[in-house]
């Protein structure tokens, strides 16, 4: 049976995710509170993001920003997006 949760981005119950995606408190947030579907949504935007504004996930301080916009994306607040970005007609 899938895990269910309330979405803290779309708020409505979603399937969860299988298992944190990353260690320790703050993978724990994101597995109690982020569904399946919006942390796809991330790692879409996310890519976006680093391509885009050409972050280099080597460098701390892009890390850093990275992860104040993940926060802003599942909270429901204004977060980065890619300038001049068109997605592709479906």
């Amino acid at each position: 049976m899938t895990r269910t949760i309330i979405c803290r981005k779309y708020k409505e119950e979603l399937p969860g995710l299988e298992r944190p995606p990353y260690p320790g408190a703050k993978g724990q947030d994101i597995f109690d509170h982020v569904s399946a579907k919006a942390w796809g949504d991330w790692l879409k935007h996310q890519t976006l993001l680093i391509n885009e504004k050409r972050l280099n996930m080597m460098n701390a301080e892009d890390r850093k920003y990275l992860a104040g916009e993940m926060d802003k994306f599942f909270s429901g607040e204004e977060y980065a997006k890619a300038d001049g970005y068109v997605p592709p007609a479906q």
